[in-house]
């Protein structure tokens, strides 16, 4: 009982001091981090893959930042299901469900422990985020910013696949995250269940139905089985590439098993599926891009199905908790390409969600078939203190050297001048 009152009196005030300490934090880094980029400009000239292999390691360091702030207010991941470790370096395209702000922080925390993933990923999200702090990194990262609604969705796609073609494969991104259901839980909820009224589709409750086209444009540019000679080699992949018959059999497997949502309940008059039909770009002027060669996709569940948010990351009020993320790793043959079946197993996907989610809550578990138990994430505290101590030491250096330049131009004006 003296432990928790003292915890009640020193909640608030140490939530001020978090806040100002977030904040700080965003200004001695996001800047470093720009200036860094700008100081490098020539190198970009000289041997731009050498420019983009240092911009991916001060963008690790900074998500890093990120990462501390769950962390150090007590908020732990914990993740299990399938064995992802073979898709680190590999082109994944990862799936997840969007419930509310501290989604992105937290999947930040759970990669910044996973070697490699980080520097070389690429984010989909709203294009209001641009207008964000964190919106001059991802433009000199070069994620891509998304436009939500009708009259902006073709239009989008089209940038989407004009973003991988010149800068998600160029740059030899590898994980790409994308949020198929277009927006928070809460904002959705209601016009998904209406929908899924509407097109005798189930209705969910935990998650919303997703919006396919998205998806559909990265299947369509990194490679469909149809496509030959455009992957890996078949000695590189057990599967023989998504090229070859091997991979082309599963697929044809894949969307002929049963499942969860029939295709007569698909309609297509709210998705955006149908506007990517066209051939897969992964090869350009004979140059091969590479495939795509796993999905992943993640359900994450918060305590009691109430979500964290980006506030309470900050300030840290809300008690210490753990958001749980279960996986699911695809190899990119068992994904149908063809538009109805791509949404059918989208859709059954997130119907899987909405079962995982809805026992999750009532029962406080999960599958026993677990290739990876529950298992914590665990941070680096050293780690951080030295991506700290050199996003300080580089805001010093900055400053000095701006402070040189004005003295600099102020003692030539006067010079010129007299």
């Amino acid at each position: 009982m003296p432990c928790y009152s003292l915890r009640n009196i020193i909640k608030y005030p140490w939530a001020v001091l978090r806040t100002i300490l977030v904040v700080a934090n965003n200004i001695y880094c996001v800047p470093t981090y720009l200036v860094w980029m700008f100081l490098l400009l020539p190198l970009r000239k000289i041997h731009e893959s050498y420019y983009y292999r240092i911009e991916g390691i001060l963008f690790h360091w900074l998500l890093a930042n990120v990462s501390m702030w769950s962390w150090t207010a007590g908020y732990e991941v914990v993740e299990m299901g399938d064995d992802i470790t073979t898709a680190f370096d590999k082109r994944t395209l990862v799936l997840a469900n969007h419930q509310s702000t501290s989604d992105v922080p937290l999947l930040m925390a759970t990669f910044n422990a996973k070697k490699g993933v980080l520097p070389n990923i690429m984010w989909i999200m709203d294009r209001l985020f641009k207008y964000t702090n964190f919106g001059a990194v991802s433009l000199v990262h070069q994620d891509f910013f998304i436009a939500s609604g009708k009259n902006n969705r073709e239009k989008s796609l089209q940038q989407l696949k004009s973003h991988i073609l010149q800068c998600y494969i160029p740059r030899k991104r590898k994980w790409m995250v994308l949020f198929p259901e277009g927006g928070f839980l809460r904002k959705r909820k209601e016009v998904s269940q209406r929908f899924a009224e509407k097109n005798n589709l189930p209705v969910l409750n935990n998650v919303t139905l997703p919006r396919v086209g998205a998806m559909k444009a990265i299947m369509d540019m990194l490679g469909a089985p149809s496509d030959i000679n455009i992957c890996s080699s078949p000695s590189s992949n057990p599967l023989g590439g998504c090229g070859s018959p091997v991979a082309h059999d599963a697929v044809k497997q894949s969307a002929s098993e049963s499942t969860i949502i029939s295709s007569e309940a698909i309609t297509k008059d709210d998705d955006d599926c149908d506007n990517c039909n066209d051939a897969s770009y992964a090869m350009l002027n004979g140059q091969s891009g590479g495939c795509l060669e796993y999905v992943l996709d993640i359900t994450i569940a918060y305590p009691q199905g109430i979500p964290l948010d980006l506030p309470n990351i900050v300030h840290g009020i809300r008690d210490p908790c753990q958001t749980f993320l279960f996986y699911k790793l695809y190899h990119s043959s068992e994904v149908p390409r063809e538009s109805e079946s791509l949404t059918q197993w989208l859709y059954n996907r997130f119907y899987e969600k909405e079962k995982l989610l809805e026992e999750f809550y009532r029962t406080g578990t999960w599958p026993a078939t677990c290739t990876i138990p529950p298992t914590v994430v665990h941070q680096d505290l050293l780690r951080y203190l030295l991506i700290h101590l050199f996003f300080i030491t580089s805001t010093y250096v900055h400053l000095q050297l701006i402070l040189m330049l004005i003295n600099y131009t102020n003692v030539m004006c006067v010079y010129l001048l007299s």
